[in-house]
Parts: C-alpha cells; sequence; structure tokens
C-alpha cells in the first residue's frame, strides 16, 4: 500500500471541513505532499499544517470524500463499526426483523456517513454499489462485515458497480456476486405487505425503487374510489399501491416496453383477477398531452432524474414545469396531484417555483397537502443538506 498522501487546502478553504461537509473540491487544494491515488485514503490538512480529515481520493470535480474527521485508521474494524452503526438505525427503524417489508436501504452514502456507498436489502440479498474509485476497493471488507452482521439472514451479496463508478483506466469493472449461496438473481420481495418481483441483475439502480416505499403508502390512501394514471409507471409501484387502496381504474404509463411489462407482472402477483388496470407503452409527455380533460382525478408525475448535474438545471426545470401543466390541465377538478423530482441538482424551492409556474400557466387553483422527500432509510446528513435528492409535493386541484 502506499503511503497515505496528505493535502493541504488553500487558505480560508478549511472551513467547510470544519462544518463536517464530507465533500472538497479540487479548487480547493493548495498543493500535495506524496502522490494522490485515485480510490486511496489521503489525509487532509489546513493551510497552516493542522489535521482536518481523512478520505478516498477521487479524479472527478469532488477531490476528496470524508470518511472520518478523526486522526485514526481505517482498518477493518473501523468498518465494521461505521456499517453496524448504519444497521443498527434501521433496526430502530424496525426494518431488518419486519414480517411486511424485507426491502430496504442498509448504507446511504454520505447520510450514513459512507460517501459514494450503497447498500440495499432484498430479503436475503445485498445489492453493492459503488459511486466511487475508493468504495469500489473496499468492497471485499464491506462484504464481509455485512456477511457478519447479518449472519445467515444474507446468503448473497452482489456487486452493481459498473454503471455508477467513475472511469479509472486500470480498473476493469464487472458486475458480479461477491458471497452467494444461492442461485437466483431475483426474489420476490414485500413492501407494507405488497409483493414486487426485483431483479437486482437485469434491473435500474440496485433492482428497485426502494426510496418512494412511504410516498406509496400515500397514494394507497388516497386512491379510494378514484380513476388513477401513474406515468413513468417503471415497475408499477405506485399502480399496485393505487389498486390496494380501492382505485376504480389505474392507467400505468411508461415509454419502455419491458417497463410495462414488469408492471403488469407486479399487478397480476398482487391482483390476478383484477381487470381494473392499464399497461401504456407511450411516451408520458405525448400520453399527457393527447389525453381527454377530466379522465382521472389522481395522476402520479414521477419521472428519472431530468438534471443529472448542476449545468442541466434550467433544462429540468423547464422539463418539471412542462409536465406539470399539462397534469394541472387534464386533471378532473377535485383530482390529487403526486408530482415528484429526484434530481440533486434541483432544489426544493427550485422544484416547487416550478409546479407553481405550471399551475399558474394552467390557470387552476392548487393547494398543497403534503411535502414529500425520501425514507428514514435513505438519511441526509445535516452537514450535507445536498442528500436530500427526492421532493415531491402532493396537490389538491379544484
Amino acid at each position: 500500500m502506499l503511503k497515505e498522501a496528505k493535502i493541504y487546502l488553500k487558505k480560508g478553504k478549511e472551513e467547510s471541513l470544519k462544518r463536517f461537509h464530507p465533500w472538497i473540491f479540487s479548487g480547493a487544494i493548495a498543493r500535495v505532499e506524496g502522490v494522490a491515488v485515485d480510490g486511496e485514503i489521503v489525509g487532509m490538512y489546513s493551510h497552516e499544517g493542522a489535521f482536518l480529515a481523512k478520505g478516498h481520493c477521487g479524479m472527478g470535480s469532488i477531490a476528496v470524500r470524508v470518511l472520518t474527521f478523526k486522526d485514526e485508521v481505517l482498518d477493518e474494524g473501523w468498518w465494521k463499526r461505521r456499517i453496524t452503526e448504519a444497521y443498527r438505525m434501521r433496526e430502530i427503524l424496525g426494518l431488518t426483523a419486519s414480517s411486511e417489508t424485507n426491502c430496504y436501504r442498509l448504507i446511504h452514502g454520505e447520510g450514513d456517513a459512507l460517501p459514494g456507498l450503497v447498500v440495499d436489502i432484498y430479503g436475503n440479498t445485498a445489492v453493492f454499489q459503488a459511486h466511487s474509485v475508493g468504495m469500489y476497493l473496499e468492497r471485499d471488507v464491506i462484504c464481509k462485515t455485512i456477511k457478519a452482521i447479518y449472519g445467515s439472514r444474507i446468503t448473497a451479496v452482489y456487486d452493481k458497480s459498473s454503471a455508477t463508478l467513475p472511469y479509472n483506466e486500470e480498473i476493469k469493472v464487472t458486475d458480479g456476486y461477491l458471497f452467494k449461496k444461492d442461485n437466483h438473481s431475483a426474489l420476490q420481495v414485500r413492501e407494507n405487505g405488497i409483493l414486487f418481483d426485483v431483479n437486482w441483475v437485469e434491473g435500474q439502480k440496485t433492482g428497485f425503487f426502494i426510496d418512494q416505499r412511504v410516498n406509496r403508502n400515500l397514494v394507497k390512501y388516497y386512491s379510494q374510489g378514484r380513476t388513477v394514471l401513474n406515468t413513468f409507471c417503471y415497475t408499477g409501484g405506485f399502480s399496485v399501491y393505487a389498486l390496494a387502496g380501492g382505485a376504480v381504474s389505474v392507467d400505468s404509463v411508461d415509454s419502455s416496453g419491458k417497463a410495462v411489462e414488469l408492471c403488469e407482472k407486479n399487478v397480476s402477483l398482487n391482483f390476478p383477477e383484477n381487470d381494473s388496470h392499464r399497461g401504456i407503452t407511450e411516451d408520458a409527455f405525448q400520453f399527457l398531452r393527447d389525453m381527454e380533460s377530466d379522465k382521472y382525478d389522481l395522476i402520479i408525475l414521477d419521472p428519472p432524474a431530468f438534471a443529472k448535474h448542476h449545468k442541466a438545471r434550467e433544462n429540468a426545470l423547464q422539463g418539471y414545469k412542462r409536465i406539470n401543466v399539462q397534469a394541472f390541465r387534464k386533471i378532473r377538478a377535485g383530482g390529487i396531484l403526486f408530482t415528484f423530482s429526484c434530481s440533486q441538482a434541483i432544489s426544493k424551492e427550485q422544484f416547487r417555483m416550478a409546479v407553481f409556474s405550471a399551475a399558474a400557466i394552467a390557470g387552476r387553483n392548487v393547494r398543497i397537502l403534503h411535502q414529500l422527500t425520501q425514507p428514514a432509510d435513505h438519511p441526509v446528513n445535516i452537514y450535507h443538506p445536498e442528500g436530500e435528492y427526492l421532493k415531491g409535493l402532493v396537490l389538491y386541484v379544484e
């Protein structure tokens, strides 16, 4: 192992670390003592030489992701303590032993003081996803620790980092099992007692959008007797919950035929005799433009992230405004609109302003019933407000 490099910051640039923000940007660096290698542990020091933090070195605009603000050794014991703390919080949330829900997030990056790492639990399988080279290089100790914490309750750990890992010419990434007793690549999981097929090998993200669990329950609450449209339906989470809540009918729209098939499969899994659901393969923007007015009195807008970075922010805001204009124009009077943004580059205030503008353009009187975010197993580090990526509004439209 290389000797730990030391990064010295420009004068005054240590203030964010003193406020425990877990990122250091490349522009804050004055000089490097030693060789800073992508993915290796580096120490950070003030301009005057005072120790500040340790973290994983990166080659992008985020030069260091902080793991600890203490001058300590990041050995196997350190990893076990940190991951155990994440597990204990899920115990407190009632997730680790729930009979109603057996899929949840165990590690949520900065929210669990492990920036660059996501681990989701699907029944007896843990799905590992590295968003930094440093976390990818630690995958063996992370896998070992998860096995130690869960014991026989985890029979497989799957690494799905190929789509999320920053490019590094020295690392060849192939998704695959870090540990496996079972040969399955898909499971039926339970979420609030509702069944879903999850395929972590072929599915998006780690296989399922766990972060809408609480918000799906709210859709269930409002669906009784309503005609529901679920756009960007993917695996049909909101659609299944709407049917469970007593919706009269549910239309699920996605541009991907495969997504619509997954949605219909999950509907059939829970409601095999139900004929009030319809899967539609069509672009959601086009569907909203073309559909008749007053057909639906509950509409869900949950698009993929329109802005992956700040440079795309303005176009993203226009996209959110356009899609919400169409929903406001077409929804039946007395309808409920669930509208979301999962773009981290868009703030709550910016998203609300886009929706406000859409309501004004459509000329509808709108009340905010709920302001939504991600669930507790996707915690936000109080020193890293950027971690609150999921924004949602539940709106009553006159």
